[in-house]
């Protein structure tokens, strides 16, 4: 049975579509798919590649049409119903004697019952045949395809297999656990789990899982071990993604509900944001890619757009997952100049992403984090982008000895030992990492000094340290009138709200 992506190739080829470029690392897959499609429209199926020359319908090989040239040529010249397969045919694409016999072959088999497919792993098409090639991205296998590879894996190795996974909840962890592998990886995986574990192991699917993201060059599979219980205050934000959260269940569809879009983080610098990002994962139980911006850009004319679609496919093809940007105005930064500084990568590269973020239909959940939106583009912050954007600022004094709390507990100190009102007092102006600093520079003073750690040691380096809002003040107090009116709050309180009350005592 042919998947969705092998029905639009037959449509293009019933349609008569003389040039398809189909996209895909999974050349064996493809071509299955192909065979199928080629029998059942009567058409005889042509391969060919530069190592073998031309693979005929009845297995023998025409090795003398080695040459991409030639090749064309014969396909030219020859008057059959066939589908020819030409594989790995991008780098002969920049030859303009290729270019001339495809444009003169495009015309002919439009008059004929020939196609023609181009098989690649990579999207290389000149500009003078971007009007006349179609392209299809041949998607990685979905639920249905990994669930057949599984089942026949199992009835191959054995009754204890067969009955593993007649536990259909089992089964679904273990088809959700391999997607994003190609059919190939999954099988390899399957079969490396059986032989390591004697069942399908999850941990060991998750692992080849994480190889294949990592070797995508742009995504970072993150291993997420912090939780919300390590994020002090931020209420409202935590009472928004724990509804949200429930919202990628089957239940939900049923309910009417769509898969949640994303939330934008804004703020101060150093208040919580990034671990926020890392510990949804752990909440939503939901992997977490990690897309670096910088890596996306490449020297090589039209790579980094591919770069950044590769990246979206990937998080799609595993999802539900979590696609984190952290800093997102730095990877983006020179927008308005991209046309004159680098030729407009920066600006397509960010138009690609956009389009993605208002019209993806998969239930990837982005978290973006900024701390200067004044470098964001406006088209990025409108309604349907993201479901939220949320402003983080600088801890309130509750939130400050929730913070000094944990921080002490993760340090395996008992804080009831300490007198955290005094210290949330006297950090008025603190981020939640500047706080965190103050007790690991004072564990650094009591360990020089052969003690254990004290009250005075921490008021001692909060009387020594200047927070980062004395410095940039300015920039601060801009980024909260800007979200004043155009963000909604991560707490319930604010350090803001908390000076505004001092003031009023003071008059």
């Amino acid at each position: 049975m042919l998947n969705k992506t092998a029905r639009t190739v037959e449509t293009l080829i019933r349609a008569r579509y003389p040039l398809i470029y189909i996209v895909s690392f999974e050349e064996n897959r493809v071509c299955n798919a192909m065979k199928q499609i080629a029998t059942a429209r009567n058409k005889q199926l042509y391969q060919w590649s530069v190592t073998e020359g031309l693979l005929l319908p009845d297995g023998s090989y025409l090795t003398e049409f080695k040459d991409p040239v030639r090749a064309l040529e014969y396909i030219l010249n020859l008057d059959v119903n066939g589908l020819f397969i030409l594989k790995d045919y991008h780098p002969y694409m920049n030859d303009p004697v290729v270019i001339r016999k495809l444009r003169d072959l495009n015309r002919s088999l439009k008059l004929s019952m020939k196609n023609v497919i181009f098989l690649s792993p990579i999207l290389k098409i000149p500009g003078e045949l971007e009007k006349e090639i179609s392209v299809v991205d041949y998607k990685l296998p979905d639920k249905e395809d990994l669930e057949q590879i599984v089942k026949s894996i199992a009835e191959t190795v054995g009754e204890k297999q067969l009955e593993e996974i007649k536990d259909k909840d089992f089964l679904n962890k273990v088809v959700e656990a391999a997607l994003g592998l190609t059919a190939e990886e999954a099988e390899n995986v399957f079969a490396k789990s059986i032989v390591e574990n004697g069942n399908f192991n999850l941990k060991t699917i998750l692992a080849e899982k994480e190889q294949i993201i990592r070797k995508s060059g742009v995504l970072e599979y993150y291993h997420a071990n912090e939780n919300m219980k390590e994020v002090g205050g931020l209420e409202q934000l935590k009472e928004w993604l724990s509804k949200r959260g429930k919202a990628f269940s089957p239940a939900a569809r049923e309910f009417g509900l769509p898969e949640p879009r994303g939330i934008l983080l804004l703020g101060i610098p150093g208040c919580g944001k990034s671990l926020t990002a890392k510990a949804i994962s752990s909440m939503w139980q939901l992997p977490l890619l990690k897309l670096d911006v910088g890596k996306v850009f490449s020297s090589l004319v039209g790579s980094s757009e591919e770069n950044v679609r590769r990246a979206i496919a990937t998080a799609e093809s595993i999802a539900p997952s979590i696609l984190w940007l952290d800093e997102m105005e730095k990877g983006f930064s020179g927008l308005s100049s991209s046309g004159q500084t680098d030729g407009g990568t920066t600006a397509r590269v960010f138009g690609t992403f956009l389009t993605w973020l208002q019209e993806k239909k998969s239930p990837v959940f982005v978290v973006a984090t900024c701390n200067n939106v004044k470098e964001l583009p406006p088209e990025l912050l409108r309604k349907g982008r993201f479901d939220e954007i949320f402003f983080v600022d600088l801890p309130s004094k509750e939130e400050r000895k929730d913070i000094f709390r944990i921080h002490l507990e993760k340090r395996h100190r008992d804080p009831n030992g300490f007198d955290l009102e005094k210290l949330a007092e006297s950090t008025k102006e603190f981020a939640g990492s500047e706080l965190e600093e103050i007790i690991v520079s004072a564990l650094y003073d009591a360990f020089d000094e052969g003690c254990d750690l004290k009250q005075e040691h921490l008021e001692k380096t909060v009387a020594g340290m200047i927070p980062l809002s004395k410095t940039m003040g300015d920039q601060i107090k801009g980024i909260r009138e800007w979200a004043k009116i155009r963000a909604k709050k991560a707490s319930n309180s604010s350090w803001e709200d908390e000076t505004a009350g001092v003031r009023k005592l003071e008059m």
